[in-house]
């Protein structure tokens, strides 16, 4: 694969991750708003049911002809999504969206920092490590269950970003999106299921809203960034979403973002720019060229 091709692939990769990160936190934004009525966990869970559903009915996933491979990937990465879902709602209930989403973002970070073969590569991952510390350093927002939520959700946000590429790419088509999302589903099910009863019409309309932009749009979008890049480069890629989240915190929510958050996000912003024009394949010992090392290929 040409030098080109790998960051057209990147460039796209960029783009999708955009959309998805956009719709992911002004979608959690406004979700927030439904905490105190029916709990976050209990809005995380009918929103992952409302996505299955709709996903679902769009691609009408097959369930014969897949291999144990394949149905351990769309298992282990639906896990991943409820589990990150469930951790990153229940630090947004005690932090500010921005921080909450930052810690997350620690996962990608790590998984972009360890399946780099390049120093320039690893340095891009750092850099935004190095922005992630400034939007979620000194600001007074410590909160003990916030962070180790937040941390949480980091590590099964890492998970996930390993496994949608997996998923991404052992499927034509996203029915097997649409199988992990109906597991993540059944996974937080247990958490919706004692609220349904009270929640109000207004209600599902705004779970509804967090289903699609939240979750079916941005989860397809990874999922196609992951096949058309790899787990590196999306993993660096999701450095959108604390800058995303910082902004929606602001602007809906009315979270303040002081002076040292401005600057690492756009420290974030540039490191996620950055490995767009690094990423190029790799040079074989017979001096071919080939794609940028996938993770499972790397030690993690």
């Amino acid at each position: 694969m040409t030098t080109s091709t790998s960051r057209r692939g990147a460039r796209q990769a960029l783009g999708l991750i955009l959309i998805g990160s956009t719709g992911i936190q002004v979608s959690s934004a406004f979700a927030a708003g439904l905490f105190d009525s029916l709990g976050p966990l209990s809005v995380s869970s009918l929103r992952m049911a409302i996505a299955a559903l709709i996903l679902c009915a769009l691609f009408r996933p097959r369930l014969r002809g897949r291999t144990r491979s394949q149905w351990t990937s769309i298992v282990v990465y639906g896990v991943a999504m409820a589990a990150m879902n469930l951790c990153l709602y229940s630090a947004i209930d005690r932090i500010p969206l921005g921080v909450a989403v930052t810690l997350e973002f620690l996962g990608p970070c790590a998984v972009a920092f360890l399946a780099s073969r390049r120093i320039r590569e690893g340095l891009c991952a750092l850099a935004a490590f190095a922005g992630v510390l400034l939007i979620s350093g000194p600001g007074g927002y410590f909160s003990a269950a916030g962070y180790a939520f937040g941390l949480g959700a980091a590590a099964f946000f890492a998970l996930y970003t390993v496994f949608a590429e997996k998923v991404g790419k052992d499927d034509s088509g996203l029915s097997g999106l649409a199988l992990s999302v109906a597991v993540a589903a059944a996974v937080s099910a247990p958490f919706g299921i004692g609220v349904v009863g009270r929640v109000s019409g207004q209600q599902w309309l705004v779970l509804a809203m967090a289903a699609a932009i939240g979750v079916a749009i941005p989860y397809a979008v990874d999922t196609i960034a992951a096949r058309v890049s790899n787990a590196r480069v999306v993993g660096t890629l999701f450095s959108i979403d604390p800058v995303m989240g910082s902004l929606a915190g602001l602007l809906i929510l009315g979270e303040h973002i002081g002076w040292a958050a401005v600057v690492g996000i756009v420290i974030v912003a540039g490191a996620g720019a950055a490995v767009v024009w690094v990423s190029e394949p790799a040079e074989t010992p017979d001096g071919t060229r080939e794609d940028a090392p996938v993770i499972g290929q790397v030690p993690v």
